[in-house]
């Protein structure tokens, strides 16, 4: 890793609907801005292609493949903007109703790196998995490089489950990104700024959280950096914020607390 790599990274959060070509469109405004802001690597949040509440047999009829219009507006963005795009979708699958929560990271070549979500929301009285196939937890992380950096993907539920960040740190992450559509109710903000930070200085670690907007979710979309500092947020609005991450500043505070290398316990999926 290049001891003075920087790279700007951005949370965009925005509360996507059943329009697809308005999601679509309200992506590429907000990457344009985050761009202009000189963010390097743009992430956007889970369900970015489509999304409705309740969840319904509308969201298996909307899926696509990876090869798709949504990823192929996602990658003549990324071209355009010279950028690094991550953002979540729904996938189709062979079961008939069901789909894949994915998350896909694109430049301009095309998808770069995939990740399918593992613990679906099955709480809070929430059955995410009466309409989503889980990812396989055998499957090795899918680490992508930008600028230095190696970055590993998880989806909202998943920052409660610490070993999945932990194997993704294992794997070579120094930035964690999280799409999410975490879900307003009572002490649900305060549980999500609380795991998204924990993750960090647990694993010293860069995250970048990227929330729906209100009314569903709880906004609050976050970076967060090796030491616990919150280095960007947003509230509840429509918006971006920007955060530069340095390889110097990851290796600084791996030195003052070497706790990757005092731990003594691995992680194995289940």
């Amino acid at each position: 890793m290049p001891s003075d790599a920087q790279l700007g990274v951005a949370i965009a959060q925005f509360a996507p609907g059943r329009d697809a070509v308005e999601n679509l469109d309200r992506i590429t405004g907000l990457a344009t801005l985050a761009a202009s802001r000189g963010a390097q690597l743009i992430v956007f949040p889970e369900y970015s292609s489509y999304f409705a509440d309740p969840m319904d047999g509308s969201f298996a009829r909307n899926a696509q493949d990876l090869d798709g219009r949504f990823v192929e507006g996602l990658r003549a963005l990324a071209g355009r903007l010279k950028v690094t795009v991550v953002a979540g979708m729904i996938e189709g699958v062979e079961q008939s109703g069901k789909f894949s929560n994915t998350i896909v990271a694109v430049d301009g070549d095309g998808v770069i790196a995939s990740y399918r979500k593992l613990h679906l929301y099955d709480a809070f009285g929430q059955l995410e998995s009466d309409w989503v196939v889980p990812g396989d937890a055998a499957d090795a992380p899918d680490i992508f490089e930008v600028n230095g950096f190696r970055v590993g993907m998880q989806t909202c539920y998943d920052i409660r489950f610490p070993e999945l960040t932990r194997r993704l740190v294992d794997a070579g992450a120094d930035l964690v990104l999280v799409p999410a559509e975490w879900v307003r109710g009572p002490l649900k903000e305060h549980h999500w700024r609380t795991l998204v930070t924990a993750r960090a200085i647990e694993n010293t670690v860069y995250v970048a959280a990227a929330d729906h907007a209100p009314p569903i979710g709880v906004g609050n979309s976050l970076i967060v950096g090796p030491m616990g500092v919150h280095m960007a947020e947003i509230g509840e609005a429509t918006d971006v914020a920007v955060a530069w991450i340095s390889t110097e500043r990851l290796a600084q505070v791996r030195v003052k607390n070497p706790a990757l290398a005092l731990r003594r316990y691995g992680v194995h999926p289940a």
